[in-house]
């Protein structure tokens, strides 16, 4: 007899690998391998400190932001056409503007930024003099005889020919040149010291005094109507700058007005 070439036909002990294809919603899972606590990561890669989201119980606890606060004339930023402009401000086109930009064109090197702030305080200086020296013209006084007669006015006693020179900031031979032409007018009137002949004291008439109190709230409201055009924060912020300048220019040596 010969062997016979038939395959057995029971279950073959080792079944070929499968290759596993799609798996679909009701296939099972296979279970997740656990993992360390410290290398839990995203799927989508490592957060960033900002990127972290609260838990859903600390979101509760989170304050709205507060208001802004108000802003001062210091804090306001420029606006588009400020900035297209080349600086924080915008342009202006009053006489200091124009003399800064002639400046600019024969020497474009030189710098004239103070120009833009001195230059605007000493022209509001002088047209606000200009402007209130004319009551005091009418009344037949300078701008200087009108600062003696108030510096008696505000302080209400009697002050000596050097004191109103410290309080108007004159040297004392042109006090006392206003002062003889203050006391033939009946403004004020001088009286000699009782101990020291060569010390004398000087006062206000009732007709000088009448006289500040004319002029002087005329004066104010002239001033008051001026500023009017600026809001009361901005008033509030100049006053401030203003006061800050002034205290750095009198505490350097200064030259009495003649």
């Amino acid at each position: 007899m010969t062997a016979s070439t038939s395959q057995p036909t029971g279950p073959d002990p080792t079944p070929a690998p499968t290759t596993r294809g799609p798996q679909t919603a009701g296939d099972p899972q296979p279970p997740a391998e656990p993992r360390a606590a410290g290398s839990r990561q995203a799927a989508a890669g490592p957060q960033n400190a900002g990127d972290r989201q609260p838990p859903a119980g600390q979101r509760a606890a989170v304050e709205p932001p507060a208001p802004a606060e108000p802003q001062t004339a210091g804090d306001r930023q420029p606006t588009a056409e400020q900035s297209a402009a080349g600086g924080p401000y915008p342009v202006r086109d009053d006489t200091v503007a124009a003399v800064v930009r002639q400046w600019r064109v024969v020497d474009p090197g030189l710098d004239t930024a103070p120009m833009e702030i001195i230059g605007r305080i000493n022209r509001c200086a002088a047209l606000l003099q200009q402007a209130e020296d004319a009551p005091l013209r009418r009344a037949g006084l300078t701008r200087a005889e009108f600062d003696l007669l108030g510096a008696l006015r505000r302080t209400g006693h009697e002050l000596t020919p050097s004191e109103l020179a410290r309080e108007t900031f004159s040297s004392g031979a042109a006090v006392t040149k206003r002062l003889k032409q203050l006391t033939e007018r009946g403004l004020a009137e001088r009286r000699g010291d009782t101990r020291d002949r060569r010390v004398a004291h000087v006062r206000l008439t009732d007709a000088g005094r009448d006289l500040v109190d004319g002029i002087l709230p005329a004066q104010l409201a002239h001033e008051r109507e001026l500023l009017s055009a600026l809001d009361r924060g901005d008033r509030g912020d100049l006053a401030v700058l203003l006061g800050e300048l002034l205290e750095r220019l009198e505490g350097r040596p200064r030259t009495p007005r003649v």
